[in-house]
């Protein structure tokens, strides 16, 4: 059936517009022209609305003339690339019942590959007739633009891994060596001086925080700030044209060509937990025109009916997506193939995961999303990291992921803060995140690298500032220094802030070194915060969601302080890398892999003799040392860890061995590597106040 319309402002533009297919979902483009498809079950009827490409002026308003089951599709004759759409859908607009068909809104396709323009909150351009606040879609020519298939994925093993956690803008908005024009943006992060760097501090995966398309909330861009992070979307395949040149499509397969031609893995951080469409007194952007009573979970009163005026908030930020419904875990698949088969990249880091896992108000770790995405033969190889909670009800949920999953620890994070500030009673637990947490992935059960192991991460205190700032001081953020987390497990040393004590500054660069050793130290996988090897701060401010500007740029400018802390993470790094044992320690007792590396793991008081169980229960105890024993089949590794968490030196009388003597391979008490002697030592060592000392057996 072939039916003809005409262009709204009375100029004649004839299209032939066919039944098409309901499948795929989307804008497909084809020799003949375009077939759109949009889940949209309860509508009376949708529209789709074409728009001139270089202005946005309306086309016409073409009436989809198909349905099959839920999907509403048409296919129109010689559409190009580059034509520009959206939807309007109509039906009953009532909230009550959770039905919001409003046809002066137009909608972004849930499908739609690529966005003209950023998504920009207008209050006034979203009143009435939507559109011109509403960015429209794009037909994309998926043949067209370059690949990042002529280049193999590096495929690292997790043994291997280190994570570097980045933002795509705050990475080179500041950087010298950038081009002006590419500061801030995919070709800018992926600039022959930046991958240098990355691979001088030794990673092997750059974890971009989000990259799809999101809209910063209503109340913040209506006190002036914006949404700087992207931790709200508004759609899962379009990567956001903020970050973008000209072509965001074209411009993010050139950032993952150029990785994987570095050795470098690109892992997302995806945001399927919640949408930028909020409350129920949110905007209509799309998935809630669309299908809002399948997308979204909505409260129950105590007889199970379900209240569709009250969105379930485990995200905190308004609404929770409900991944339990066929037509959402369909798209949100989907799009994860998409980004792996189409854009090319290597893992995923799921924000707040445990709503993923819930089926679809409680929690399982048997849940359809994770069935679904254990058994894809395209995802079946990425990396997926947890951040194992969210904040609804049963939220917390460390540990309790599927297999082969990666989670980050937040024990990890707080006993290690803990622990070299000085507090008492957690040199026991200190030593178990050492070693992996196996109190939380057990032996033969999960693997030595579930553990994602941070001291800091985007949401909290830098490193610098974790050790200057004992407070956050958040005020820029326009909420009375209420917002970000209160609890940050912090010291200053001596006075809040910069200091011109050189004591002061001296400990707390010793402070850094000390953390970040014994992140890389710890078996796990390391995740390293983006701009830390570079001493970033951003003045105390530990929750700069908001601040798109220098609190969240990177300063590539170093003073010699500040290039000697680099110096020492790329040291820290490369002993790391340059072990077999530092990075994936196996013992005999665990059956989740055949082999094993280490014989003997040993723990030692300062006086040498070997701790028990009374010297862990000692809340003053915060000085121990553990020798790591390479297995003789395997490899010569043999390493002693020394940490000393005391504000004194202490003595430690080190293991005796037979035919060798132990070689100091790293001491954290030299701010300059240079300074840090070569020693062998055969007996006694004077370890510093707080610090870590690595000795390997020669």
């Amino acid at each position: 059936m072939a039916i003809e319309l005409f262009e709204q402002t009375g100029v004649e533009q004839q299209y032939q517009v066919t039944e098409g297919s309901s499948h795929p979902l989307g804008a497909t483009l084809s020799d003949s022209g375009c077939n759109f498809a949009v889940h949209c079950p309860d509508a009376s009827k949708v529209m789709l609305c074409l728009f001139k490409s270089d202005t946005e002026e309306p086309i016409q308003c073409v009436e989809l003339i198909a349905k099959t089951g839920q999907v509403w599709h048409s296919h129109i004759a010689k559409l190009e690339a580059g034509q520009l759409y959206g939807y309007r859908t109509f039906g009953q607009n009532q909230p009550s019942s959770g039905t919001y068909f409003d046809p002066q809104k137009l909608l972004i396709d849930p499908y739609a590959k690529s966005l003209n323009r950023p998504i920009v909150w207008n209050r006034r351009q979203y009143q009435n007739d939507s559109h011109f606040m509403v960015p429209k879609c794009v037909v994309v020519d998926s043949q067209s633009n370059p690949h990042w298939h002529d280049t193999t994925r590096p495929h690292v093993a997790l043994e291997d891994t280190v994570i570097y956690e980045t933002h795509v803008k705050g990475l080179t908005q500041l950087h010298p060596q950038v081009p002006e024009e590419e500061r801030g943006t995919y070709l800018g992060a992926c600039h022959p001086e930046v991958i240098k760097h990355l691979k001088s501090l030794g990673v092997t995966a750059v974890q971009f925080m989000p990259v799809t398309a999101f809209m910063p909330e209503p109340y913040i861009s209506e006190k002036g700030l914006t949404n700087y992070w992207g931790y709200n979307p508004i759609n899962y395949f379009c990567p956001e044209p903020r970050y973008a040149v000209k072509d965001a499509i074209a411009e993010f397969k050139t950032l993952v060509k150029a990785y994987h031609q570095a050795g470098l893995e690109v892992i997302l951080d995806v945001v399927f937990n919640h949408t930028a469409e909020g409350t129920s007194d949110g905007p209509v952007l799309s998935f809630r025109g669309f299908d809002n009573t399948s997308f979204y979970l909505f409260d129950r009163n105590e007889f199970g009916v379900v209240d569709y005026t009250k969105y379930v908030n485990n995200s905190g930020c308004g609404n929770s997506v409900n991944t339990a419904y066929p037509y959402v875990l369909k798209m949100v698949m989907d799009a994860l193939r998409y980004w792996v088969s189409t854009m090319g990249v290597d893992g995923f880091r799921f924000d707040l995961a445990a709503g993923l896992g819930r089926d679809p108000y409680e929690f399982s770790s048997l849940s359809g999303f994770f069935r679904t995405l254990r058994q894809d033969p395209i995802l079946a190889d990425v990396k997926l990291i947890a951040e194992p909670w969210d904040i609804g009800h049963g939220g917390y949920r460390l540990g309790q992921f599927p297999s082969h999953w990666h989670e980050c620890n937040d024990k990890f994070r707080d006993t290690v803060r803990g622990f070299w500030r000085g507090d008492a009673g957690l040199t026991g637990e200190f030593a178990t995140r050492l070693l992996g947490s196996r109190d939380i992935f057990p032996k033969g059960k999960r693997s030595i690298h579930s553990s994602v192991n941070n001291v800091t991460y985007h949401d909290g205190f830098t490193l610098h500032d974790l050790v200057t700032y004992s407070q956050r001081h958040n005020a820029a953020n326009l909420e009375n220094n209420r917002d970000g987390h209160g609890h940050n497990i912090s010291a200053n040393y001596g006075v809040e802030g910069p200091s011109t004590d050189p004591n002061i500054n001296a400990l707390r660069e010793k402070q850094k070194r000390n953390l970040f050793a014994t992140l890389l130290l710890s078996q796990g996988i390391p995740h390293i915060l983006g701009g830390d090897e570079l001493s970033r701060t951003k003045s105390g401010n530990n929750n700069t969601y908001c601040q798109d500007n220098e609190l969240n740029w990177y300063d590539w400018k170093l003073n010699e302080r500040q290039q000697d802390f680099l110096t020492f993470c790329q040291r820290v790094v490369s002993l790391r890398n340059s072990s077999s044992i530092l990075k994936a320690l196996s013992l005999q007792d665990d059956s989740y892999n055949l082999h094993h590396n280490v014989d003997e793991v040993n723990w030692y008081r300062p006086d040498g003799a070997t701790k028990i169980a009374q010297d862990w229960q000692d809340p003053n105890n915060k000085a121990f040392a553990v020798e790591l024993k390479g297995c003789e089949k395997v490899t010569d590794e043999h390493w002693l860890l020394i940490f000393n968490a005391f504000d004194n030196d202490v003595r430690f009388h080190l293991p005796v061995i037979q035919s060798g003597s132990w070689l100091l391979e790293l001491d954290t008490r030299y701010g300059k590597l240079a300074h840090q002697p070569k020693a062998k030592v055969s007996n006694v060592f004077l370890q510093a106040y707080r610090s870590v000392t690595v000795f390997r057996k020669v």
